[in-house]
C-alpha cells in the first residue's frame, strides 16, 4: 500500500525528522529514560523507526498531537489463543474409507484497483512503497523437543492467518480421539509474525514440532513400559523352565543312580577266601533288616569283602536281627551258615523262655536236667571275644534278684510290697518275667540292667495281656499271678486250664488247703509227678499240702493261657482233678469219693503208685 492511499498524507522527510524532536524543534538527546526506553537512534545521530514499539496508552500520540496510524490488518487476521483458552482446530470431518478427503475452499482475496491507463501514460508511476515485511526468524536453538500443557499460563501475541489448501500433514490436536471418524485434518495457516512475543512465564513459544514431538512421546510410553514386562515376564518363564529341566535332570540321575545301585551293577563282588577268619567280632543286625542290610553291616564289621558276595551268597534265605558273634574276613558262604545256624553258637544275646520256666534250673526224675531262666540268661551272655570274657553269669544274677531294690530291677507297682517283703531271696522274682523270646539281651549290661530291662517289659505284657482290667478271679494282681503259675504248672491241656483254676478258686473259698503236687516240686530237688511219703511234710512256704492259701511267690513263668484262665475262671463245683494217663488226660471231681475212682484209673494206668487200692 503506498502512502496517501490509506487516507493519511504522505510521511515525508520532515516528518520522519519531527517525530525524534521534543515540542520546541529540540533533538531527543536529552530524552528522559523512559521515552529512552522505546526509541533507538543510529550512530549517525539520524533517527529511525526500525525498532520502534508503539505504546497503546494515552501518551502515545506524537508530538503534533495526531494518533498514530494503526498499520493495516489484513482481512483474515485471527488472535491466537491464549494459556487457558481452547486451541483453534479445524472441524473434524468423518472420511469414510478409501476416499480422498476434499481440500477447504479458499476464500478469493480482492485484486487491487488498477490505475487509470491514461493517467498511467501521464505521469510516471509513484515508487509503491514496500510492504512491510517480517522480520526473518531467528534459527531455532538446538534444543531437546519439550512437551508443554495447554493449560501452563503460555500467552503469545495474536498472530494472522489465512486458510491455505488442505495438506494431508497437518492433524487435529492431541485431544480429538474419536475414534470413529478418520484421521484428523488441520488446515495450514501462514503465520504472519514479525517477532515472537516473549511470554510472561519466560518460556520459548511452543512450535508445532514440539507439540507433535510430545504427542508422539505420550503415544509411545505404553509401549515403552510394557516392553521391559514382557522382558522380564519372558526372563521369569525362563528361569523357571530352566530350574525345572535342572531338577528333572537330577531326579532321573538319582533315581537312576540308585537303582542301577540297587541291581548290585555298580557294587564289587568282592569275597574272602579264608574259613577261619582272622579274628572274632560282635556284629548287631536291626529287626526287619534286608538281606541288602545284613550285606552292608556285615562289610562295614570287615566280615565279609563285599554286599554283592553276600547277597548273591544267601540266596534269599530268611534271617533274623539280632546279635551275632561271628569271625572277621571269612568268605560270605560261611557267614551266612554262622547267621542261619539253628543252635546258640554264633547267636548272642537270644533268650527263648517258655511258659512254666523257673528261675532255677530243675532236675528231673529221669535225671534230665532243665536249665532255669537264670542259666539261659548267663548261656545267652556268655562268650569270649579274642581272649576277652563278656556276659553275666547265674551267680551275678541271683544276686542281683536278692538285693537290688524292686525300683531297681524294674517290679511293677502292684507286686513291689510281695517282692520287698522277701528281700535276699532270689526266688522273691519268680514269675515276673514273661515267657517270650527275648531277641536282644545285651552282654555288655550289668546283672540288674539286664533284670530291670526284662522285668518291666513283661509288666507291660502282663498289663496288656489283661491283669488289671479283665480279673474277674476275685484276687489281687499278684495274687491272680501266683494262682495263674499254678495252673501253668499243673495243666498239660490248654482247655482244662479254666477248670483248674476253678478248682483253685474253689477251695479258696472254702479256706481249704490247695495240695497241689506243683508247689511242692518247686522247693525239691527232683521234681515228680507223684508226690509222695516225705514230701507231703516238707516245711516251706510253698508247699500247700502243709500250709493254707497261695504260695508266697508264683512258682513258674506264666503264660497267656494260664492268666486268661485265672483271670475267668470255668463255672462248676469241682474241688478235686487228677491226670490219669501220659497224654495228659485230665479228670474232675466235686466230691472226694469221685475223686478216689479217678485216681484208680491213675493207677491202672500205671502213672501213679500212690494211694491206689492194689
Amino acid at each position: 500500500m503506498h502512502d496517501g492511499e490509506s487516507g493519511e498524507p504522505p510521511v515525508t522527510d520532515d516528518r520522519r525528522r519531527t517525530r525524534h524532536r521534543d515540542g520546541q524543534g529540540r533533538r531527543t538527546e536529552g530524552m528522559d529514560p523512559e521515552r529512552l526506553r522505546y526509541f533507538t537512534q543510529s550512530a549517525e545521530g539520524s533517527p529511525h523507526t526500525r525498532h520502534r514499539r508503539r505504546r497503546t496508552g494515552p501518551d502515545s500520540a506524537d508530538p503534533a498531537g495526531r494518533r498514530p496510524v494503526p498499520p493495516p490488518v489484513p482481512p483474515a487476521e485471527q488472535a491466537r489463543p491464549v494459556a487457558g483458552s481452547p486451541r483453534p482446530r479445524a472441524t473434524p470431518v468423518r472420511i469414510p474409507p478409501g476416499q480422498t478427503p476434499t481440500p477447504p475452499p479458499v476464500a478469493p482475496r480482492p485484486a487491487p484497483p488498477q490505475p487509470d491507463t491514461d493517467a498511467t501514460m501521464a505521469r510516471p508511476p509513484a515508487p509503491e512503497r514496500p510492504a512491510p515485511e517480517s522480520p526473518a526468524p531467528e534459527p531455532p536453538v538446538s534444543e531437546p523437543p519439550v512437551r508443554r500443557s495447554r493449560d501452563d499460563g503460555f500467552r503469545s501475541a495474536p498472530v494472522a492467518y489465512e486458510p491455505a489448501g488442505y495438506e494431508q500433514d497437518r492433524y487435529a490436536d492431541e485431544s480429538y480421539d474419536d475414534s470413529r471418524y478418520g484421521p484428523p485434518v488441520e488446515t495450514a495457516r501462514q503465520v504472519h509474525d514479525p517477532a515472537p512475543a516473549a511470554p510472561a512465564s519466560g518460556r520459548g513459544v511452543d512450535e508445532p514440532d514440539d507439540w507433535w514431538a510430545g504427542v508422539d512421546d505420550t503415544e509411545s510410553e505404553p509401549q515403552t513400559r510394557r516392553a521391559p514386562r514382557r522382558t522380564r515376564s519372558r526372563g521369569r518363564r525362563r528361569a523357571v523352565l530352566a530350574l525345572a529341566i535342572v531338577f528333572m535332570l537330577a531326579l532321573i540321575t538319582g533315581v537312576g543312580y540308585y537303582g542301577v545301585r540297587a541291581t548290585g551293577l555298580l557294587e564289587s563282588r568282592k569275597d574272602y577266601t579264608n574259613a577261619a577268619g582272622a579274628g572274632d567280632v560282635v556284629v548287631d543286625i536291626p529287626d526287619n533288616s534286608t538281606l541288602a542290610d545284613f550285606g552292608r553291616i556285615l562289610v562295614d564289621a570287615d566280615v565279609v569283602g563285599s554286599v554283592r558276595a553276600f547277597v548273591d551268597a544267601a540266596g534269599g534265605q530268611p534271617m533274623s536281627g539280632g546279635l551275632y558273634k561271628m569271625r572277621t574276613q571269612i568268605p560270605a558262604t560261611t557267614a551266612v551258615e554262622m547267621l542261619t545256624d539253628d543252635g546258640a553258637e554264633h547267636r548272642v544275646g537270644r533268650v527263648v523262655i517258655p511258659p512254666g520256666l523257673q528261675l532255677d534250673s530243675k532236675t528231673g526224675i529221669d535225671g534230665k536236667v532243665t536249665p532255669g531262666i537264670f542259666q539261659l540268661i548267663e548261656n545267652a551272655t556268655s562268650f569270649s571275644v579274642n581272649g576277652q570274657q563278656e556276659g553275666v553269669t547265674v551267680a551275678d544274677l541271683e544276686k542281683a534278684a536278692a538285693q537290688a531294690t524292686p525300683e531297681e530291677l524294674g517290679v511293677p507297682e502292684w507286686a513291689r510290697q510281695n517282692v520287698a517283703a522277701m528281700t535276699g531271696d532270689h526266688r522273691r522274682i519268680e514269675g515276673l518275667i514273661a515267657p517270650t523270646t527275648w531277641e536282644r539281651v545285651e552282654p555288655d549290661h550289668t546283672a540288674t540292667q539286664i533284670l530291670q530291662e526284662m522285668i518291666s517289659k513283661s509288666g507291660a505284657m502282663f498289663e496288656q495281656w489283661g491283669l488289671l482290667d479283665r480279673n474277674n478271679s476275685g484276687l489281687e494282681p499278684y495274687e491272680t499271678l501266683i494262682a495263674a503259675s499254678i495252673v501253668e504248672r499243673e495243666v498239660r491241656h490248654v482247655e482244662d486250664a479254666p477248670k483248674v483254676a476253678r478248682v483253685i478258686r474253689n477251695r479258696l473259698d472254702r479256706d481249704q488247703l490247695l495240695q497241689m503236687d506243683s508247689t511242692q516240686n518247686y522247693t525239691a530237688d527232683i521234681t515228680n509227678i507223684d508226690v509222695h511219703g516225705e514230701a507231703y511234710k516238707n516245711d516251706n512256704e510253698w508247699n500247700t499240702y502243709r500250709y493254707k492259701g497261695l504260695p508266697p511267690t508264683p512258682i513258674a513263668a506264666v503264660g497267656v493261657p494260664a492268666l486268661e484262665a485265672m483271670l475267668d475262671p470255668a463255672p462248676g463245683g469241682w474241688l478235686y482233678f487228677v491226670t490219669v494217663d501220659t497224654a495228659g488226660t485230665t479228670l474232675f471231681a466235686n466230691t472226694f469219693e469221685d475223686h478216689k475212682r479217678n485216681r484208680e484209673v491213675a493207677c491202672r494206668n500205671k502213672l501213679v503208685a500212690t494211694g491206689c487200692s492194689q
